[in-house]
């Protein structure tokens, strides 16, 4: 992705840009590359191509928030384009733009058949344990979603016919005055935008080409993912009417609480209770690891509660990165016992007695200094 330009820098807007100023400066570039415009000019070609896609991001705000975050390394294989799983062709981008041309040019290109229109995205939750995200994982998830109907084929029924209403266009069009001739679609109401009319139905599923179904898949989970981030599994959602293109699958990461880490980004925070006798002598003290194991560190003489010990490379990978890791941050905190025997209280009353006249002399000093405080 290193020759892609950043999709701000295409389409000449800050990336604090407002809707509206990215729709407007997207126009712009649309009007000006046009290829209605510029018969044959493969560089205007390209440049209207990059801006299409760059809007595609930008004006979707899932989109836009995930390339601001990744960059062109979003999770579930980056963003579309040209060739990479986006805009196949111009028709793509007149059927999903078509109201920024406002039917001007590029109208022409849409008097064929419209086609069976794409089926609606999908998103669901799944839910990882902070292992999973450090290891990177596949989870099987249940969809229910619609799949092309195997009495018919995904055709609908037999004797499909152009509609007669829109002529196979799928739209009804009316015209209105302007610097450039400007035309209102809408979809047609007796094909339901399809272009084309099913005189036989198919019983099982009525006309539509598809049924609902339930179905598990797998999906593979990076390492690093983080709460609120999304895979977008292309052609994994609903399928559409009458062998319409799949739309997607969105995989929204959720991260289960943890009963002894904490996450802050890469870092993992926990805290770990450890004897009296080893915060006062000093001593070591064995943790589990987010990788399922345990590692021994070590607690120096006279610790206090609330101190706090960094680990290196204890934590999480960055997203899809196997590199550098985090820390893990181990809070001290000191481990009452309840349950002591009649010889270990008879210790602790002599320790008690033993440093009787210090803990009195370190009291009088205290409240000797909070006296002066405020005199």
């Amino acid at each position: 992705m290193a020759d892609k330009r950043d999709y701000y820098e295409v389409l000449g807007v800050g990336k604090d840009a407002s809707a509206d100023e990215i729709k407007h400066a997207y126009k712009k570039l649309a009007i000006k590359y046009h290829p209605d415009k510029n018969p044959g000019d493969k560089e205007a070609e390209e440049k209207f191509k990059e801006a299409a896609e760059a809007y595609d991001v930008l004006s979707n705000l899932e989109k836009r928030r995930n390339y601001d975050q990744f960059g062109f390394n979003t999770p579930g294989g980056g963003f579309g384009g040209f060739g990479g799983g986006g805009f196949s062709s111009f028709e793509d981008i007149f059927s999903q733009f078509g109201d920024i041309f406002g039917g001007g040019f590029g109208g022409s290109r849409r008097r064929g058949k419209s086609g069976p229109p794409r089926g609606k995205d999908l998103q669901i939750k799944v839910a990882l344990s902070f292992k999973e995200i450090f290891e990177g994982c596949t989870k099987k998830v249940r969809l229910k979603r619609y799949a092309p109907c195997t009495h018919c084929n995904g055709k609908g029924g037999t004797n499909v016919t152009d509609c007669s209403t829109c002529h196979g266009t799928g739209v009804i069009r009316r015209s209105t005055g302007g610097f450039f001739q400007m035309i209102s679609e809408s979809a047609c109401p007796h094909c339901k935008g399809m272009g084309e009319v099913v005189q036989n139905p198919c019983n099982h599923c009525r006309g539509e080409g598809r049924i609902q179904e339930s179905e598990e898949i797998s999906v593979k989970i990076p390492i690093g993912v983080s709460e609120g981030q999304y895979l977008n599994l292309r052609g994994e959602g609903h399928c559409g009417p009458r062998g319409g293109a799949s739309g997607d699958l969105l995989v929204v990461v959720t991260e289960k609480q943890d009963d002894f880490f904490v996450r802050e980004d890469t870092d993992l925070h926990c805290t770990v209770k450890v004897p009296i006798h080893k915060l006062v002598l000093g001593g070591t003290q064995r943790i589990p690891t987010i990788d399922g194991g345990d590692i021994q560190i070590k607690i120096g003489a006279g610790t206090s509660t609330g101190s706090i010990l960094r680990l290196r490379d204890q934590g999480l990978y960055p997203l899809n990165k196997r590199g550098e890791r985090g820390c893990l941050f181990v809070e001290i905190s000191a481990e009452i016992p309840k349950d002591i025997s009649k010889e270990e209280k008879e210790l602790y009353q002599k320790i008690a007695e033993l440093r009787k006249d210090k803990e009195t002399a370190q009291e009088e000093s205290f409240l000797e200094k909070m006296k002066n405080l405020f005199k």
